[in-house]
C-alpha cells in the first residue's frame, strides 16, 4: 500500500486524535491530577498510524512501548478505552492496574498488540519470539491463516543500546525471522543525546553492513516519504525475505514525560523541533489534494467533538474495584470449577485442552535418574501437545549440558527443540513471545546463576496475568538447574529459589526425587500458569533420587508435600537436595522426626505443615539458599502466626550462611548444612 493507496482522511483522523487527546491532557487532566503519568506522543503521530494501517494481517504481532498511543489508535483501540487507561478507570487496557501508556491489544480479527511493559528494551525479544511463533504455526503446524504475517518491534532511539535490542537482532538476522524493527529517533532518551546511544547517533548506518537485514532510513515528518518508506519495510518482511529495520528520525515536541521540563534543549533545538511537526506537514500535503480546507477544518472539528465525547464516556467510568486487586495472578476458575480463560495467550483460548491426568504412579519401568525421567517427559508431552517447543542454549545435538533434552531433536526435530544464541534475556524473552502466540514454551537455563540477565523478562512475564486483567498470559516453563553438587562455586552452584517465590505469578517446583520430577514437569507444562522448575544438580544423577517411572499421565498437584517420615518428636521442613541429609540426620539422631518435602515453594502446602507442627510442637526448617530471607523464612513466619499455641521451642532453621557456595570441597561442606549440624539442632530442640 504505497502513498496514493492510503485512506489519508483516516490517517489524518487518528493523528489529529492523538493529538487532541495530548492536549486534553497537557492542559487540563495533569493539572486536575487525573492523569498521573503523561507521556506525549506529540510529533511521532504521522509514522506510528501510517504504520498501524499497514499492519492489516491479523496475525500481525505488535510489541511496543508506552509513546505509542498513535500506533495503538490506528490498530483499533477505542478513544474512550484510551482515555480510561490514562484516567486508571475501570476498564481500560488494564482494569487501573498499570500505567495508562502501556497498553496491549488481544487480537480481534486484526493485529495483536502484546502487553506493553515499562522497561526500556523490554518489548524486543518477544517480538521475535511472536515472529518465530508465526513461522512455526505456518510451517510446523501447518495453519495457512498465518502465512504472510509479521511481527514488529517499535521502540526509540535509546532502547538500541539495551541487551534486549540486540539479542533480539541476532535472533531474528540469523533465524530470518518476519520481524520489522521499526525505530523512531526523536534524538533524545529523556535527557540524554542519540549520540551517547549508539555511536554517530544513527542505529541505520551502523547496521548498514549487518547480514541477513535490510536496513532502511529516513524522515518520519513528511507524509510520502513516511508512507514510502514503511510501506518497503513492511512489504520486505511480508514477503518473506527476513527482518529488516527501519528507523525514521521524528521530532520529540514535549518533555519525555509530564514532569520534563526540557531545559536541556537549547531554543534553537526547540525552535527546530516545532519546525519538523507532522502534522502541518500533513495538512499541507492534504489541502487540497486529498480534501479542501473546509473538508479538513470539518474533520479536525469532527475529531474534537469524537475526543471530547470518549473524554466525557471515560470520566464516567467507574473506579476500579478495589475488592478486586488480588485477582489474576494466577489463573482462576468459576464457582462450577471451570477455567476463566484469558483473552490471549497460551493454549486455552483457542479451545484446546490437555489431560488432566491423574496423582497416583503407574510405574512402567525401572528406576530412572531424575535427569532420565525428565528427559521422558519432556518426550512424551512433545508428543501429546504440537505447540510444546523446547528450547536453550545447547538443548539440540548436544541434549543439554545436563543431558535432559539428549536425543529430543532427533526425534522431534530442529523446528520443535532447538538451540538458541547465549543470551538468557533472548531465551526467556522470545519464550514469552512465542506463549503469547499460543505455543507452549519449555525453555533452559543452563545454570541457576545464569537466569541473571533475564530478571526483567522473567518479572514481566509473571505479572503479564494480572497487568492485563486476564485479557493475557504467557504459560511457559523454565527449567533451571542449580545448587552444588560434588564441588560448588559461586556461578554453577546458586539455589536463591525465594527470588522466585517472590516473584509475582510464577509457580515454584523444586523436587526432590524422579518420580516427583515427572509429576511436577508434566503439570507444570500443562498449566496455565508460567512455572519455574528448580531441578538440583546434585540429584540429577544421584541414586538417592532415582524411582521408577510413575507413567505417562501421571500428574502431580502444586501445592501439596510430601510426608517422607512419619514421626512425632519433631517436624523437618525441607525440600531439595537436604531432604536426603535431613532422613540421615534423623537416623544419627535417632529422632522420630516428621520429615515434610515441600516439593512446591509457590503454592506451598500451608496445611501439611501447620498440621505436622500442630501434632509435633517443634519444627526446624532446612534449606540450601542463604539463611537470610530464604525462604524458610517464610516458613517460620506463618508457623509463628498459625501455630504459635502449640510450639514447645523456638522454630529454628538451618541454612547457608550469607556467602556465595565455595569451590573447594572442603569449604563447600562447610558452608552447607551438614548431616551432623541437623542432627544436633534436633537434639538441640528436643532438650529445649
Amino acid at each position: 500500500m504505497g502513498a496514493k493507496q492510503l485512506n489519508w482522511k483516516r490517517v489524518a483522523y487518528w493523528v489529529l486524535a492523538s493529538r487532541r487527546m495530548d492536549a486534553l491532557e497537557e492542559e487540563r487532566l495533569m493539572p486536575e491530577r487525573r492523569v498521573r503519568y503523561q507521556f506525549s506522543a506529540r510529533g511521532h503521530e504521522l509514522s506510528q498510524v501510517i504504520l498501524g494501517m499497514l499492519l492489516t494481517h491479523p496475525k500481525d504481532g505488535v510489541s511496543t512501548y508506552y509513546r505509542a498511543r498513535p500506533l495503538l489508535l490506528a490498530l483499533g483501540v477505542s478513544l474512550e478505552e484510551a482515555l480510561a487507561a490514562a484516567l486508571a478507570k475501570a476498564g481500560g487496557y488494564s482494569d487501573g492496574r498499570d500505567v495508562g501508556v502501556i497498553g496491549n491489544l488481544p487480537g480481534r480479527q486484526g493485529p495483536t498488540v502484546l502487553p506493553m511493559a515499562g522497561d526500556v528494551g523490554a518489548q524486543f525479544t518477544p517480538a521475535v519470539g511472536w515472529a518465530q511463533a508465526i513461522r512455526y504455526r505456518a510451517e510446523v503446524l501447518g495453519e495457512e491463516v498465518y502465512q504472510g504475517a509479521i511481527a514488529v518491534a517499535h521502540g526509540g532511539e535509546g532502547a538500541v543500546a539495551t541487551g534486549g535490542f540486540w539479542s533480539a537482532l541476532t535472533i531474528a538476522t540469523t533465524l530470518r525471522l518476519p520481524v520489522l524493527f521499526y525505530i523512531e529517533d526523536n534524538g533524545y532518551a529523556i535527557s540524554v543525546p542519540g549520540v551517547l546511544q549508539t555511536p554517530g547517533g544513527n542505529i541505520a548506518q551502523n547496521l548498514a553492513a549487518f547480514t541477513n537485514l535490510q536496513v532502511l532510513d529516513g524522515e518520519g515528518t513528511q507524509p510520502q516519504e513516511t508512507a514510502r518508506l514503511l510501506h518497503e519495510a513492511v512489504a520486505y518482511v511480508r514477503a518473506g525475505h527476513g527482518p529488516a529495520l527501519l528507523r525514521l528520525t521524528v521530532p520529540r515536541l514535549s518533555g519525555h514525560s509530564g514532569q520534563d521540563n526540557q531545559a536541556y534543549k537549547s531554543q534553537e533545538v526547540l525552535a527546530a523541533e516545532v519546525a519538523r511537526d507532522p502534522l502541518p506537514a500533513l495538512r499541507r500535503f492534504m489541502v487540497p489534494a486529498y480534501l479542501t480546507l473546509e473538508a479538513w477544518e470539518a474533520l479536525v472539528a469532527q475529531v474534537q467533538q469524537d475526543v471530547d465525547a470518549a473524554l466525557e464516556a471515560a470520566l464516567g467510568r467507574p473506579e476500579p474495584d478495589a475488592s478486586q486487586i488480588t485477582r489474576y495472578v494466577f489463573a482462576e476458575r468459576d464457582k462450577e470449577g471451570a477455567l476463566e480463560v484469558q483473552q490471549a495467550g497460551g493454549i486455552a483460548p483457542e479451545g484446546l485442552h490437555l489431560p488432566t491426568g491423574t496423582d497416583r504412579p503407574q510405574p512402567t519401568a525401572p528406576r530412572l535418574t531424575m535427569v532420565e525421567a525428565i528427559r521422558r517427559t519432556l518426550a512424551y508431552e512433545l508428543r501429546l501437545n504440537p505447540r510444546l517447543v523446547v528450547l536453550g542454549e545447547d538443548v539440540g545435538q548436544k541434549g543439554g549440558v545436563h543431558t535432559a533434552t539428549l536425543g529430543l531433536q532427533e526425534e522431534f526435530g530442529p523446528a520443535r527443540v532447538f538451540d538458541t544464541s547465549l543470551s538468557e534475556e533472548g531465551i526467556v524473552g522470545r519464550a514469552v513471545g512465542m506463549a503469547l502466540a499460543g505455543l507452549m514454551p519449555v525453555a533452559e537455563i543452563q545454570f541457576r546463576k545464569y537466569a541473571d540477565p533475564a530478571t526483567e523478562q522473567l518479572s514481566n512475564c509473571g505479572t503479564i496475568r494480572w497487568r492485563t486483567a486476564n485479557r493475557f498470559a504467557a504459560p511457559m516453563v523454565v527449567r533451571m538447574p542449580g545448587g552444588f553438587a560434588k564441588v560448588g562455586d559461586p556461578w554453577h552452584s546458586v539455589s536463591d529459589e525465594v527470588r522466585w517465590v517472590h516473584a509475582i505469578g510464577w509457580q515454584v517446583a523444586y523436587p526432590s526425587n524422579a518420580e516427583d520430577a515427572v509429576g511436577l514437569l508434566r503439570a507444570a507444562m500443562r498449566s496455565p500458569n508460567p512455572t519455574i522448575f528448580f531441578e538440583h544438580r546434585l540429584l540429577l544423577d544421584d541414586s538417592r533420587a532415582r524411582r521408577p517411572y510413575p507413567g505417562d499421565n501421571f500428574v502431580l498437584p502444586f501445592g501439596k508435600a510430601r510426608i517422607v517420615r512419619t514421626g512425632k518428636a519433631l517436624t523437618v521442613v525441607t525440600w531439595g537436595a537436604m531432604v536426603y541429609r535431613c532422613e540421615q540426620a534423623c537416623q544419627l539422631a535417632e529422632v522420630d522426626a516428621e520429615i515434610v518435602d515441600l516439593r512446591t515453594l509457590k503454592p506451598w502446602d500451608q496445611t501439611t505443615v501447620v498440621a505436622s507442627v500442630q501434632q509435633t510442637g517443634r519444627c526446624l526448617i532446612v534449606h540450601e539458599d542463604t539463611l537470610t530471607a530464604g525462604f524458610g523464612a517464610e516458613v517460620s513466619a506463618v508457623l509463628a502466626s498459625k501455630a504459635f499455641t502449640y510450639l514447645d521451642a523456638p522454630i529454628e532453621r538451618l541454612a547457608v550462611p550469607d556467602i556465595p557456595i565455595p569451590y573447594n570441597p572442603g569449604l563447600m561442606e562447610a558452608a552447607l548444612p551438614q548431616v551432623e549440624r541437623i542432627a544436633d539442632a534436633m537434639h538441640g530442640l528436643l532438650t529445649f
